[in-house]
Parts: C-alpha cells; sequence; structure tokens
C-alpha cells in the first residue's frame, strides 16, 4: 500500500474514533462513558498530532479533545492526556484571542449604526472556525472604511467568486484568523438577497468567552450550513454534523419556518437533503437518528449513504447528486422570475469551469473561487 493510501485508511480510522466519541450520546442525551478505545492505546505522537491536525481542521479539537482526555485519564494514561491537554490549553488561547477581537469588530459595527451577525463561526463553540464570518446589510464600501479606519485591516485580493458573492475577506494586524464579511449577499453568486437581508432581524443573542454577540437564528444557521456545504463545497466538516445535530435534538428547530424560507429561497431540497445526511450519520454512530419529521425526510433527493471520507472531509458527490440540486434551485427562481438572481446563478457553472481549467494549468484555482 503506497504512503498516502495508508494515511488515507489512518485518517479515516481517526474520523471514525472522534466520530465515535463525539455522537455517542445516552437517551437522555449525557456523554456516553467509554472505555479507552483501541485507536488511544499506545497512541504515538506522530498518531497524536496527526488526530490533533484532523480535529483541527473539523473544528472539533477542544469538545473532542476533552473527551479523549477523560478517557486516558481514567486509564492511567497521563502521559498522553498531558499531550491533549497541551493541545486544548493552545486551542483555548487562540479561540479566546479571537472572540476578543471578534467582540471588538462587533461593538464597531453597533457604534457605527451598522448591523452585524457572526454567522458560521460561533456554531461550533466550545470551538471555532479557522476564520471569522460576519453578515450584514451595510454596504462593502461602509464596511471596508470601518474595517481600515478602525483595526488597520488590509483588504485581502477579492477573487471573481468573492465579488460576485459580496463577500469581503480582511487580515488584522496580530490576528491570525481572517475576517469575512458578507454584506448584503449570501450564495456562491450572491444569489440570495431576500432571506439574507432578513438575517439580522431574526438574530439572537447569545454570550461567548465573556461576550455578547447577536448570532444567527436557528433557521438561518441551517440555511447557511446548507450553502456553504450542499451548494459550494461538498463536503462536511465533522463540526457541521455534530453542530447540527445538537441545534437539532435541542428543539429549537421550528421546521414549518425552515421549509417556509428554504421555499422561498430555492433551496429547501438542500436543507432537506442536509438534515438528512446529519442524521444518518448520527445513525452510524448513536444507534438513532435525529427522528426528523416525515417533511424534510421526504424532500431529499439523496441521504448519507453516498458520503464518503476523503481528504480530511466527508465528501457529497457533485455529479449527479449536488448538480441536481443547483438544477433545481435554478429552475425555481426562474419560475419565480428572479431574474437577476437567475442570471447571477447562471454564471456557477462557468465559474467552476473556469476554477478546474486554472487548477488544471497553474495548480491553483486563486482569484476565480
Amino acid at each position: 500500500m503506497l504512503k498516502s493510501q495508508r494515511s488515507q485508511v489512518a485518517n479515516e480510522s481517526m474520523m471514525a474514533l472522534l466520530s465515535r466519541l463525539l455522537l455517542a450520546r445516552s437517551g437522555a442525551g449525557r456523554a456516553v462513558i467509554l472505555p479507552a478505545p483501541a485507536e488511544l492505546a499506545g497512541m504515538s505522537r506522530e498518531d497524536f498530532e496527526a488526530l490533533a491536525a484532523l480535529a483541527s481542521s473539523n473544528h472539533v479539537i477542544v469538545r473532542g479533545f476533552e473527551i479523549i482526555s477523560g478517557i486516558l485519564l481514567a486509564a492511567h494514561e497521563r502521559g498522553r492526556a498531558e499531550w491533549v491537554a497541551t493541545a486544548v490549553e493552545a486551542e483555548r488561547a487562540r479561540i479566546a484571542k479571537a472572540v476578543e477581537r471578534l467582540g471588538a469588530i462587533c461593538s464597531a459595527f453597533d457604534r457605527e449604526g451598522l448591523d452585524v451577525t457572526v454567522i458560521k463561526s460561533l456554531d461550533h463553540w466550545p470551538d471555532l472556525g479557522s476564520d471569522l464570518d460576519l453578515y450584514t446589510n451595510a454596504s462593502g464600501a461602509r464596511v471596508c472604511e470601518l474595517m481600515r479606519r478602525r483595526f488597520g485591516a488590509k483588504l485581502a485580493a477579492r477573487s471573481w467568486g468573492d465579488r460576485l458573492a459580496g463577500k469581503w475577506n480582511f487580515n488584522l494586524p496580530g490576528l491570525p484568523e481572517a475576517v469575512e464579511v458578507h454584506a448584503g449577499r449570501l450564495g456562491q453568486t450572491g444569489e440570495h438577497v431576500g432571506f439574507s437581508s432578513r438575517i439580522p432581524g431574526r438574530a439572537r443573542a447569545v454570550e461567548r468567552g465573556g461576550r455578547g454577540f447577536r448570532v444567527a437564528s436557528p433557521t438561518d444557521r441551517l440555511m447557511v450550513s446548507t450553502l456553504q456545504r450542499m451548494y459550494r463545497h461538498f463536503y462536511f466538516r465533522l463540526c457541521d454534523i455534530v453542530d447540527s445535530a445538537e441545534l437539532v435534538a435541542s428543539g429549537a428547530v421550528d421546521y414549518d419556518d425552515l421549509q417556509r424560507t428554504a421555499q422561498e429561497a430555492g433551496i429547501w431540497e438542500g436543507v432537506a437533503t442536509y438534515l438528512v445526511i446529519v442524521s444518518d450519520y448520527v445513525r452510524q454512530y448513536r444507534g438513532t437518528d435525529l427522528g426528523l419529521p416525515a417533511m424534510v425526510t421526504r424532500s431529499a433527493p439523496f441521504g448519507g449513504s453516498l458520503v464518503y471520507f476523503s481528504g480530511d472531509f466527508l465528501r457529497i458527490p457533485i455529479l449527479p447528486q449536488s448538480a441536481r440540486l443547483y438544477r433545481m434551485q435554478l429552475a425555481g427562481m426562474l419560475r419565480r422570475r428572479e431574474l437577476h438572481s437567475s442570471a447571477r446563478l447562471g454564471l456557477l457553472p462557468w465559474l467552476a469551469t473556469a476554477a478546474a481549467v486554472g487548477q488544471k494549468i497553474t495548480g491553483s484555482d486563486k482569484g476565480i473561487w
């Protein structure tokens, strides 16, 4: 077996381990106390670093490693437990610094009279994403002026996709994470204006790291996650599964509101498929699914049986499944005579082709996606 194949098999095993630890729950929703898994017995430093990298890229290092720490301590594996504790401490320090800066940015928007909602980044709490995502209905010009004036931020080069999507990325002095601001639009080509404009008005207040934030409502969280996973990246991070499963289990999802909002945006089938994939994946490790209502399960064109692990993430097939969701979204927009949004969305295949050609010629799709 080639080295790359061995690495793939090892990473898939580690993903299964993390999934088992994070998704195993008792009927009351409490974490199940597990014996030390075989994967942790005699774990080498090299194996641990690989596990830490995988957990980090899937935004579950704090949640996953806290469970692993308890297991190792119970098994009297104190040396390896110290490795875990060191990794968690470093991640918590990164998160604390990022959340402090995120709070300052949101406060600056508030003082300027501009709405701002944190999307995606805080959904993983107590973990945090690799960048800081915000949505605002303010103009891009106002956002750029504020970020430069208040934080000395430098605007990162914008790709074709960024310009279509109404997205700006900023680099702040002393902050490793990029700050990504979506202004007035969501979607790969900025095709979603209606539901996105309502996000700030539907947002909810939460406290994270001792600071107050406005985050997207449960409906909007699932809408944004669907756009990102089913219509843009075509892969799930493990955090997406864990976060969405916890959101559904909390009882906070209003399925009537979710269906109505998603149908208006033309992505109900995508939202339903996203939830069914999450539910199917949870069933693999918990033995029971999320008990989604029939209105969701019967609307999903496919489910978790098509998901596969590759390149550290859980992949969904682009052809024909995801392409079908795209066609359904575009057809719905055309039926509703949303011509401007339809024209934007119609550019997506050309953008994808340009990205593929650029990747083949230069080894990078930078400047396109």
